[in-house]
């Protein structure tokens, strides 16, 4: 249907520049952007309570120690990691719509429930649950993006939906702490559960397919449509057979080896902070809503960053190949944090890689349209997030007894900071300037 959308659409070419562009494509990325805002409150909550969930029950926490918070956040990559096993392909199954509208209601559900628990125990099943519930979010998102934009930009609408993570945990740094003051950490659940429920209706009563939605311009369609007209509909291949091309498998290394990164630092910066600098649960706040607030930038500006080296002649796999090596590049100072002693040094080496790696994201996840045709896109973004979050939880993991027997940061950090740089190669050397697949 969308090829046949496209070629009637082209044919009238002659008559579109009359009428206004418009930019319903936009307002889609701006309800994905809310989705990704909402999800990463849920996550980054955690990563604030830790401190006061590590408090005995007495004092109103459930006795988290280092080692059982490492398994709380492994119980949510392990659900995440099992339910892209299925998610991205029941999302190019039943659409966008459909699939984005599952997902959220389930994780709805997952949210609430953990304003029910008290135990490690109850928060781990919670949080698996959470996982289960937003394996699909990546998938469905980068799918929504491939109907919506066309190939020149789907690495900013990328960039902007992608910045919502950022802005989600800035926001959960800003408004966790008030909440848990006045009215306890179960509180925090609650409001995030309403605000999905909230975005729940909008999508349903909005999100429709670009040949289907009521509002859509003829010039903006042409507009979405530039560049696919001849492209052909591919069949629905099974994992096993996309598993044999080598785009796949470069496209899982980048997420599979810098996924890992990101985790680690959404759960453990403000524990970082309390420890190295001893700040509160009130006086953590600013420090994480800098650090998220820079890398929403990050997200944008590398979803951008290519056009400059288009405008040099490059080709558009090329240019998205040195923007994904320039954030590469900047993630490398993050060795040094735990080296210095200025708490607003650090926040500005924070800032930094996190910024770095959203840009990074940016492109990555838009490798993989520039890659697949757009009815497997969810299947291949969902192996490698599923790769990313497997070796998340081993990150995780180790991190855990690592912290709790040595008390530093310096190992890990020195990770997080040089694998970017050997994802970019172990891609380049799979899939030589990201070349598309021919089945």
């Amino acid at each position: 249907m969308g090829s046949n959308i496209s070629r009637d659409v082209l044919a009238e070419k002659s008559s579109l520049p009359k009428e206004r562009m418009g930019n319903v494509r936009w307002s889609v990325c701006a309800m994905l952007f809310a989705a990704f805002t909402i999800n990463y409150m849920d996550r980054s909550v955690l990563a604030l309570l830790k401190p006061t969930l590590m408090l005995s029950a007495a004092k109103g926490g459930i006795g988290l120690t280092e080692v059982g918070y490492s398994y709380v956040v492994d119980a949510f990559f392990i659900a995440y990691t099992i339910g892209l096993l299925f998610s991205g392909r029941i999302i190019d199954k039943v659409g966008t719509r459909v699939g984005f509208l599952g997902i959220m209601s389930f994780r709805t559900l997952a949210v609430l429930g953990h304003a029910l628990t008290n135990t490690v125990m109850q928060f781990g099943f919670a949080r698996f649950a959470l996982g289960l519930g937003e394996s699909g979010g990546f998938p469905a998102a980068i799918k929504a993006v491939a109907e919506w934009f066309p190939q020149k930009e789907r690495a900013l609408a990328t960039g902007i939906f992608n910045s919502g993570t950022n802005v989600g945990a800035a926001l959960a740094a800003l408004t966790v702490p008030w909440v848990v003051i006045h009215f306890g950490w179960h509180a925090t659940f609650l409001l995030t559960g309403g605000l999905s429920s909230a975005w729940i209706l909008l999508w349903y009563l909005l999100y429709r397919k670009p040949g289907e939605h009521p509002t859509l311009s003829g010039r903006e369609l042409h507009h979405i449509c530039e560049g696919i007209a001849a492209t052909a509909s591919t069949p629905s291949l099974p994992w096993i057979k996309l598993l044999s091309y080598r785009q796949t498998w470069a496209y899982t290394v980048g997420k599979s080896l810098t996924d890992p990164v990101w985790w680690f630092l959404l759960f453990y910066i403000p524990s970082f902070f309390n420890e190295k600098f001893h700040l509160d649960l009130v006086h953590l706040g600013l420090p994480v809503i800098v650090c998220y607030s820079a890398s929403a930038i990050g997200s944008i500006f590398g979803g951008w960053l290519p056009a400059p080296f288009l405008s040099m002649g490059m080709k558009p796999n090329n240019a998205r190949l040195m923007a994904m090596l320039a954030c590469a590049i900047l993630v490398l100072p993050i060795c040094t944090v735990t080296y210095v002693n200025s708490e607003w040094l650090a926040v500005g080496l924070f800032s930094l890689v996190t910024a770095a790696h959203q840009g990074w994201s940016a492109n990555l996840f838009t490798t993989t349209s520039d890659m697949f045709p757009k009815s497997h896109v969810g299947s291949v973004t969902s192996i490698g997030s599923m790769a990313g979050s497997a070796l998340g939880v081993s990150l995780i993991t180790f991190a855990g007894y690592s912290l709790q027997h040595s008390h530093s940061y310096s190992l890990l950090f020195a990770i997080c900071g040089s694998v970017y740089l050997v994802a970019l190669s172990i891609m380049v050397l799979l899939a030589p300037g990201l070349k598309k697949v021919e089945f």
